[in-house]
C-alpha cells in the first residue's frame, strides 16, 4: 500500500511538471523559458543515469564536458527555433560541442579502459541530438510556442505506454508470443497490439477536440502519426531495456520514486517524438 502511495504522489507530481513545462509558454510570457530551463533539467539527468548505468566512476571530467555540450546544443536550438534574432544559420553552433568532446579523447591519459569511452558518443546520440529535437515540435514556423503539439505527442505515448500494460498484463501472460523474451521477458505481442490501438484512439480522439492542434491536422495524419510514435516508441523502451539488461540494472535511477529514472520515463520519447517530427516536416504540417 505504501509502494502504491508513493507511485501514485510521484506520478502525479511528474504530470504536473511535465504541464507546467509544456504549457506555460501558452499560460504568460516568458514561459517558454520554463520549458526550457525543465527539458533541460530532463536532459542532464538523462545523461547523468546513462553515463552511471554504463561507466560507473570513471571519465568523470569528460562526462561532465559531454553533459554541458548537449546543454548547449539545446539552448542554441532553443534560441534558433524561439526568436526571430537568432537565424537558423548559428544552429551549426550545436556541433562544437561534439567535436570538443572528440578532441577531449584524446588528453584522456588512463587508457585502461577507454573503450567505455565510447559510451560518451552514444549518449549524445541516443539523448542529447533527439531530446535537442524537441525544440523544433514546441515552436513553429512563426517561432510561437506550440507546446500544445508536444503535449499530443506526449499523450500518444502515455496512453500507448498505458495500453500496452494492461493488453500485456491481463492477456499477454496467458496468450500469443513474447515481443523480445531476450531483452524484455515481460513485454508481448498481445500487450503490443494493444498499445498499437490504443495510441490510434488517442490520436483520433484529439484531432476530435478543437482546442487541439491536431484538430487542425487531417485525421489520416493523426493516425499517421499514433502509429509511427507507438512503433517507435516501443523499439525506444526496448533500447534501453537492453542497456539495462547488459549492465545489470532494474532502474536508470531513481529520481522519480516508485517509477525509476529520467531516462525510464522518457525512453519512448527519445525515439518516438523525432520520428514523429520528421513525418511532420516531410509533409509540411508543423
Amino acid at each position: 500500500m505504501k509502494n502504491l502511495i508513493i507511485r501514485t504522489v510521484s506520478g502525479v507530481v511528474f504530470l504536473a511538471v511535465m504541464l507546467l513545462a509544456l504549457l506555460s509558454g501558452d499560460w504568460f510570457e516568458g514561459g517558454k523559458n520554463i520549458f526550457a530551463t525543465l527539458m533541460s533539467f530532463a536532459l542532464v539527468m538523462m545523461m547523468v543515469e546513462f553515463f552511471r548505468m554504463t561507466m560507473g566512476n570513471i571519465y568523470k571530467a569528460s562526462r561532465v564536458l559531454a553533459i554541458v555540450g548537449a546543454c548547449l546544443m539545446f539552448a542554441v536550438t532553443f534560441l534558433v527555433q524561439s526568436t526571430e534574432a537568432v537565424t537558423g544559420r548559428f544552429i551549426t553552433l550545436a556541433f562544437i560541442p561534439l567535436f570538443v568532446v572528440m578532441i577531449n579523447s584524446l588528453y584522456v591519459k588512463d587508457k585502461k579502459d577507454f573503450g567505455k569511452f565510447s559510451n560518451i558518443y552514444t549518449g549524445i546520440l541516443y539523448i542529447a541530438v533527439p531530446w535537442t529535437l524537441l525544440n523544433f515540435t514546441a515552436f513553429d514556423s512563426n517561432h510561437d510556442f506550440n507546446g500544445l503539439m508536444l503535449l499530443c505527442m506526449f499523450i500518444i505515448i502515455w496512453v500507448s505506454d498505458v495500453g500496452a500494460y494492461l493488453f500485456g498484463s491481463t492477456l499477454g501472460q496467458k496468450f500469443g508470443p513474447k515481443l523480445f523474451p531476450t531483452i524484455s521477458p515481460h513485454k508481448s505481442w498481445v500487450g503490443c497490439i494493444g498499445g498499437f490501438a490504443c495510441a490510434l484512439g488517442a490520436g483520433y480522439g484529439m484531432h476530435c477536440l478543437d482546442w487541439l492542434p491536431f484538430s487542425e491536422l487531417a485525421w489520416y495524419h493523426c493516425l499517421a502519426i499514433a502509429a509511427i510514435m507507438n512503433i517507435t516508441g516501443v523499439y525506444g523502451d526496448l533500447i534501453e531495456s537492453q542497456w539495462k539488461r547488459h549492465y545489470g540494472v532494474k532502474d536508470s535511477g531513481n529520481i522519480i520514486p516508485g517509477h525509476g529514472g529520467m531516462l525510464d520515463r522518457f525512453d519512448s520519447a527519445l525515439v518516438a517524438i523525432p520520428a514523429a517530427t520528421v513525418y511532420m516536416m516531410c509533409f509540411d504540417i508543423l
